[in-house]
């Protein structure tokens, strides 16, 4: 399917990435009807390896929408990267500071801009020995409460065996199998209008990681555990 509206540096970076990711991997993608064609959106994923950004973006480009993921501020000061990550609409956020509220902001502008803003809920790779999704922090909450736009819990497996997060090992090879699946949004309903205290943000970050996780566990065909706890977790309200 062609995407609409892309700018010059956006076509570029599909041009030169996509290429590499249909030889390095064999998708299977289930559920993009579930990712409204027009208008602002959240997207979840699980974040099981430093890879399957790539392999989601995949994903959500080909259901013709086009990806834009959270990075760290800082890189926007790099010359050359910062200004290619402004042309390819990508997202600077601040973490672990009073900047974090600004950064919602940008958020909330780059969603109500008809923008597909990928959150992470997990905040990083995640800590669970066998690479279930642990439970999440509360940015993708906030951002809902905030926006009302509608959030739509995605599940990847795969990605692990090109770069496992366990041991930092890249593995080279061709067309690794992946899958994605983008469930029907999740239910949030109940939290509509309720003000962003602590209590809320934590049952709807429940409720999103439940749904993500059960999500994972279809693509690995396995009964999925508990939402795994990571010890001395430390802030739990970032984007």
């Amino acid at each position: 399917m062609a995407q609409r509206g892309l700018g010059f540096w956006q076509r570029f970076a599909a041009m030169v990435v996509l290429p590499v990711l249909r030889v390095w991997t064999r998708p299977t993608w289930t559920g993009q009807d579930n990712i409204p064609a027009t208008g602002g959106v959240i997207l979840v994923p699980n974040h099981a390896s430093q890879f399957d950004p790539l392999v989601v973006a995949h994903f959500i480009y080909k259901a013709d929408r086009w990806p834009r993921f959270l990075a760290k501020a800082s890189l926007w000061d790099i010359p050359l990267l910062g200004a290619f990550l402004s042309n390819v609409k990508q997202i600077p956020v601040e973490r672990g500071s009073v900047e974090a509220v600004k950064s919602l902001d940008v958020l909330v502008d780059a969603v109500q801009q008809s923008g597909v803003v990928v959150i992470y809920p997990e905040g990083t790779t995640t800590k669970e020995p066998d690479l279930w999704p642990m439970r999440g922090k509360t940015g993708a909450a906030r951002l809902a409460l905030a926006t009302g736009a509608p959030v739509i819990p995605v599940g990847n497996w795969g990605s692990y065996k090109i770069f496992d997060a366990r041991t930092k090992k890249l593995k080279l090879g061709m067309r690794v199998p992946v899958s994605v699946a983008a469930g029907p949004p999740v239910d949030l309903s109940r939290w509509a209008g309720a003000p962003p205290t602590k209590a809320v943000l934590d049952e709807m970050t429940e409720a999103i990681m439940l749904d993500i996780r059960d999500l994972v566990a279809g693509l690995r065909g396995e009964e999925p555990p508990p939402l795994y706890e990571p010890p001395a977790r430390a802030d739990r309200s970032g984007a």
